[in-house]
């Protein structure tokens, strides 16, 4: 008898139905085609012991099985339940007429339980574009899956339940989750407040500055400065995800295995902050089955890389090209992927080896060799992507001691979604760009062209600072973001001098200051 079962295969974003065909006739051969890896291969064993434990015989006869389209890559255990429910319809031991209605998904344990898998949240959105009436998942998985609409998902625990569904012997109720509930919910919960921060009101300026112009931004100082601590805290003022936002990086997050079993939607921007022994291919994605690294874990939200010179220098320079094209390309012999990475860098540094260049209260031992070899471990075209260059003094006692808490996040945060509205009324009519960061060239002679007064005092900023030519460009979109966070609609001559200020690196005597 020849049975038909529907499931999907995830490869990167891209997600394929895979038809799992199967025939059973008088013999005693197992026959597999369809491209499966070792894991799909070996899923035969464990649907075994998992009939057998639920009281079902594995079939003692010829078997084929076929999971189309033949030439595409199956990876993973996710198909052994419908392989299972397929095997025991071919074999007579349960009805098949509504099987063609639904696709399901889940690994199976020896005891017949559902394991839950990557990726539910495509694979349903799959379904529902391929007018299936439901989706049976692992329970793990239900509230992840169930966040599609016009698509009823059963989260089932146990093979068992799944035949006993399937054949109507019971009924079972679709998961409903209200989606955009949960997400307005949960979009201002954070667990970290600029409130906490106290003094540092110029990095605090600095961050907002970034926030609201999508800056990427590099901070700066001595260990112990809180260089960290205010990094951590930069989500909290960042603009809301939008629903579409947060649904592509909940796809990412589910494809990667990252989502919590009791999460639907990522609800608040993700920040990823990797430690600096990374390697590449965790950083951008890949390995034998393609996963998503860290910068498109980061998607819509931020990266943040602490002590960026202790990072592998060839790891930080395949940061250069998603930086400018916000998406990675994934290319191997047997498959190509591309992964979205529209996230905003951010990073810190100590000033020099010991970590106490320019620090008031210690003295540093470093020469000025020694730390322009360090600061040489960042490369010219990797800090040409940095925006803002924020560098940060320790924070003396009497602000320490301050009973007062600093502004809340709520008040910055209101400041940055106002700037941000004054820019998507900007660049409406241009694909692709929503903030100052993304200017090119020409926009930025049309939106941020200083008037002579400040034009003026660039050029003698620059002179005097020894500020190099790809200082410039930077310079103009930071003050274009400084003028909508005034509400001004020309960049002005304060404007232009605070982002001057936001280029410490470019000086060309950084090493020889306070020696």
């Amino acid at each position: 008898m020849l049975v038909k079962t529907y499931s999907a295969a995830v490869n990167g974003l891209d997600v394929n139905t895979v038809t799992i065909e199967v025939s059973i006739v008088p013999g005693i051969m197992y026959h597999f085609t369809g491209l499966g890896d070792e894991a799909v291969k070996e899923g035969r064993n464990r649907i075994a012991a998992a009939m057998q434990t639920n009281g079902y015989a594995f079939p003692r006869r010829d078997i084929t099985v076929n999971m189309a389209p033949a030439n595409l890559r199956k990876e993973g255990s996710s198909f052994d339940l419908p392989l299972a429910i397929a095997l025991l319809a071919a074999d007579e031991k349960i009805a098949s007429d509504n099987l063609s209605s639904y696709m399901m998904v889940g690994e199976l344990g020896l005891d017949g339980r559902l394991q839950p898998v990557k990726g539910a949240l495509p694979i349903a959105i799959r379904a529902r574009a391929e007018h299936f009436k439901g989706l049976i998942v692992p329970k793990a998985n239900v509230k992840e899956a169930a966040v599609v609409n016009n698509l009823e998902v059963y989260g089932m625990e146990t093979m068992t339940e799944v035949i006993d569904f399937i054949t109507g012997q019971r009924e079972f109720s679709p998961m409903v989750v209200d989606t955009r509930k949960e997400f307005y919910e949960r979009q201002y919960k954070f667990d970290l407040d600029f409130s906490d921060v106290r003094g540092q009101e110029n990095v605090k300026r600095a961050l907002e500055v970034a926030a609201a112009g999508g800056h990427n931004l590099i901070m700066i100082g001595p260990p112990g400065s809180g260089k960290s601590m205010m990094a951590k805290r930069l989500p909290s003022i960042l603009p809301p995800l939008s629903l579409a936002e947060s649904l592509e990086t909940t796809q990412i997050h589910s494809i990667a295995g990252k989502l919590s079993q009791d999460s639907s939607l990522i609800s608040c921007r993700p920040f990823r902050s990797p430690h600096h022994t990374i390697s590449e291919v965790a950083l951008v994605g890949g390995g034998t089955n393609p996963m998503p690294g860290e910068i498109s874990l980061a998607h819509n939200g931020i990266l943040f890389a602490d002590e960026l010179p202790e990072f592998n220098k060839h790891t930080l320079e395949v940061l250069r090209q998603p930086l400018e094209d916000r998406n990675i390309t994934i290319s191997r012999a047997k498959y190509s992927i591309c992964y979205p990475c529209n996230f905003q860098f951010i990073a810190s540094m100590n000033p020099c080896p010991c970590g106490y260049y320019g620090d008031p209260t210690h003295h540093c031992v470093c020469t000025p060799g020694q730390i322009q070899k360090y600061m040489n471990k960042i490369s010219g075209p990797l800090l040409d992507r940095i925006d803002i260059q924020c560098e940060i003094t320790p924070v003396p006692f009497k602000d320490i001691s301050k009973a007062a808490p600093g502004e809340p996040s709520a008040a910055i945060r209101e400041r940055v979604i106002a700037a941000r509205k004054i820019q998507q009324e900007r660049f409406k009519e241009y694909k692709g760009i929503y903030c100052n960061a993304q200017m090119t060239e020409r926009m930025i002679h049309q939106y941020a062209e200083p008037d002579p007064q400040s034009l003026d005092m660039l050029r003698m900023a620059m002179e005097r600072m020894s500020l190099s030519a790809r200082a410039y460009s930077r310079i103009l979109k930071v003050a274009r973001t400084i003028a909508d966070l005034d509400g001004s609609s020309n960049v002005q001559l304060p404007h232009i001098a605070e982002a001057v200020g936001y280029r410490q690196l470019d000086r060309a005597d950084w090493a020889e200051r306070g020696k």
